[in-house]
């Protein structure tokens, strides 16, 4: 069987987490790991670990290298992938694949695929889909033994220049994902999801507490020793001064209790989940798929398990969990719940009637009706490559991956994440609008679509005011409801966690 050379790679794209673009001719004598990702997609971060395992494991004889070929436009930016190289701490190169000429080449056909170079140059095999370490541990392993008898494997690590080196992280805030704001306790919680804590605030923003070392990790305990891994959602018991936690990158849902400043894992067991099937168990003995929302109904926590493409319930009474709507399959199907199916659902809210979901990689904003048990979409094309920005009623609708919703006066406000807007929709008419932001990214306080954001990802409604995680722009903003007026808050006491060591700060 005739072996097949590997297609070099362009060096007149951009290339990102190096100082120069590299070649498969200068990489001779090491083993290539193509990673074909988009960072929407929640397969492809999910192998992030899995690689960095590979790269520490094999460093001086396997150079990874990502190959971002876009799924969304947004993603097509160059600044936009920088930021989540940042986000997601990638620290292998990663190539710029415009117009996918080297997915073509390489004749990929799925986010995410791996591709395996030999150390001659020829492409030795592919594989697509998560959960492939051992397999990949294996064949890196047979190929190195193969080619040090032939000679012919370079035993030297790759010097390479990170992004995060040149241009280090000194916001008080990194990434924050959602935002809950509670009026009755004039409380804000933040999902500081790049620097791994909960940050407690006023509405005004007082920091009263910081919940997390700021390191990576899945800890329970006091509020100065526990970790958490990218949290996400939030959902608020304020009879029982408690907060619930989708702790993302850990998949667990944590239970933070803010009377006695404590941290406890309810659900989960810190691993992920690769079964799809529905299913249900002991909370704690049932392994999750990327809890990325919450939200709470009477003792029931539902929750948008985005990396298994379902919505989820968590019995508070029982601590039983399981699978409540969508088959697994990655889709936008209506009926049934039991029938139906999502795509990365990645914001969760209610009325109290209806559960209300933003379906990221559909680009579509979905309800469930907590009674009859029918799945409907509300706006958006229910297309999973149909996406843009147009407003509009229904399937006319076009959104670019939604990652929040939030429910308040008949209304849903939405943020578009990657059309950097704002928008708010009328569950009944199906009709959206743009309400906040110009359309491009960028950070400018000001009055209704004059407006900016980067890549907003959560919202929270206290009292006349929208409250925003604006992600990329490391801030939270505050919407004025009658006025539109948008504001950044400032978080004076508020600092890196390399910064400050975390306490229990307590204001009145």
């Amino acid at each position: 069987m005739a072996r097949i050379r590997a297609p070099e790679l362009p060096s007149h794209y951009p290339w990102l987490n190096t100082d120069r673009p590299l070649s498969l001719k200068d990489l001779k004598g090491r083993i290539v790991l193509l990673d074909f990702w988009t960072y929407c997609c929640i397969n492809c971060l999910h192998i992030l670990p899995d690689l960095k395992y590979l790269e520490q494991k094999y460093k001086d004889c396997l150079t990874v290298i990502g190959v971002h070929s876009a799924k969304f436009d947004n993603e097509q930016e160059t600044e936009n992938i920088r930021q989540a190289i940042l986000r997601y701490d990638i620290e292998h190169p990663v190539l710029v694949d415009r117009s996918f000429r080297v997915w073509e080449e390489y004749t990929v056909r799925a986010w995410p695929t791996l591709m395996v170079i030999d150390p001659d140059g020829y492409v030795i095999g592919s594989v697509a889909g998560e959960g492939k370490r051992e397999m990949l541990d294996q064949l890196i392993a047979k190929i190195i033994q193969e080619h040090r008898e032939k000679g012919s494997v370079s035993s030297q690590e790759l010097s390479i220049s990170l992004e995060k080196q040149r241009k280090p992280l000194a916001s008080r805030l990194a990434f924050p994902g959602k935002v809950f704001a509670d009026e009755a306790s004039h409380q804000l919680f933040i999902a500081d999801s790049g620097y791994h804590r909960i940050v407690v605030s006023t509405l005004s923003g007082e920091i009263r507490h910081i919940i997390g070392t700021g390191t990576a990790g899945l800890k329970d305990g006091c509020f100065a020793e526990a970790q958490f891994f990218a949290p996400q959602g939030m959902a608020f018991d304020r009879p029982n001064h408690t907060l619930y936690v989708a702790d993302t990158e850990n998949h667990t849902i944590r239970r933070v209790n803010l009377e006695r400043q404590t941290v406890e894992t309810i659900a989960g067991t810190g691993t992920q989940s690769h079964q799809i099937r529905p299913h249900c168990g002991n909370a704690l003995e049932t392994a999750l798929n990327s809890p990325w929302d919450l939200v709470k109904i009477g003792e029931s926590l539902f929750i948008a398990m985005a990396g298994s493409h379902q919505i989820w319930t968590m019995s508070l009474q029982d601590n039983t969990i399981g699978t409540y709507a969508g088959t697994g399959a990655e889709a936008c199907v209506d009926g049934h719940k039991d029938e139906a199916t999502f795509a990365q659902p990645s914001g969760i809210t209610t009325n109290g009637k209806e559960l209300f979901i933003a379906d990221s990689e559909g680009s579509t904003i979905r309800a469930i009706d907590l009674k009859t048990s029918q799945v409907r979409t509300v706006c958006g094309s229910g297309d999973l490559f149909g996406f843009g920005d147009v407003d509009g009623q229904g399937e006319q609708v076009l959104l670019q991956h939604c990652l929040g919703v939030e429910f308040a006066n008949t209304t849903l406000w939405i943020a578009d994440t990657y059309n950097h807007k704002i928008k708010l929709v009328d569950p009944q008419t199906r009709d959206c609008q743009s309400i906040l932001g110009d359309g491009r990214a960028g950070l400018i306080d000001d009055r209704g679509m004059n407006t900016r954001f980067y890549e907003p990802s959560g919202l929270s409604i206290a009292g006349n005011f929208l409250y925003i995680a604006d992600t990329n722009n490391h801030v939270i903003r505050r919407a004025n409801l009658e006025t539109l007026t948008i504001t950044t808050l400032s978080f004076p006491e508020l600092c890196a966690p390399d910064v400050c060591v975390p306490s229990q700060i307590t204001n009145s």
